[in-house]
């Protein structure tokens, strides 16, 4: 199942239409916004968006890795930078709610298959 998703061009939409302001300049400034975060962890510092949460860039350990279709070899993956997120205080509370909505989705949707007869529907 091929999930929705939220693009830069919905965000850009919604804005527009929130604001009354043309879609080309809100989409400069939305484009601009996300190159800056970029530019700023391409020269490793951090970004913090309160109530947002926090980008942080981080070097990951260097560690060992094998082929599975060669058995008795392996390699060393080197370390590399990448970006950590840790998302603020209220994303964390509004996405736990999410947590325990899919939680008694699919306990509901577990219990409607237990009790259709031999699992056929």
């Amino acid at each position: 199942m091929d999930m929705a998703k939220l693009t830069k061009r919905d965000i850009v939409v919604s804005i527009s239409n929130q604001t009354g302001m043309v879609q080309h300049q809100v989409f400069d400034v939305v484009q601009r916004t996300l190159d800056k975060i970029t530019d700023s962890l391409a020269n490793n510092v951090p970004v913090e968006l309160r109530n947002f949460g926090v980008f942080q860039p981080r070097l990951t350990k260097p560690r060992v890795g094998r082929n599975p279709n060669q058995p008795g070899s392996s390699f060393v993956i080197p370390p590399r930078a990448t970006v950590k997120f840790k998302a603020g205080k209220i994303m964390r509370q509004r996405v736990e709610k999410l947590s325990r909505e899919l939680k008694e989705a699919s306990e509901r949707k577990s219990k409607q298959t237990a009790e259709s007869p031999n699992g056929q529907e």
